[in-house]
């Protein structure tokens, strides 16, 4: 079993920034991936970035404006979110694979126009 805990969304006005952070526990040994979704206000939840040993995949959306980071020893994974658009606004959820699909309880982010 493996705990996911995120942090730091809120509302930010277009073109600002912020970081989410997300802290894994419990079985961290059997993580292959942690990354992030989000689900807009009406829409299904969808892949923003995934990082494993294989590297870092990010939609296209995203490209240029978001960067994930992952700190091993802290079991964290963060994500910088830089020049945010108002169709960025969703709620995150921090995601782990790890021998099962985890979830944290999901943080809100929304950009003002």
């Amino acid at each position: 079993q493996v705990q996911l805990v995120e942090s730091g969304g809120g509302l930010v006005q277009a073109g600002g920034s912020l970081r989410l952070s997300c802290a894994a526990s419990g079985s961290t040994f059997s993580i292959n991936a942690l990354g992030w979704y989000r689900q807009p206000p009406g829409k299904k939840r969808e892949l923003v970035v995934i990082v494993s040993s294989g590297g870092t995949y990010y939609v296209d959306s995203v490209k240029g404006r978001f960067t994930a980071s992952r700190d091993i020893a802290k079991n964290t994974v963060y994500l910088q979110m830089n020049s945010l658009k108002p169709e960025d606004t969703a709620v995150y959820y921090c995601y782990a694979d790890a021998s099962g699909n985890y979830w944290g309880q999901g943080t809100q982010v929304t950009v003002s126009s």
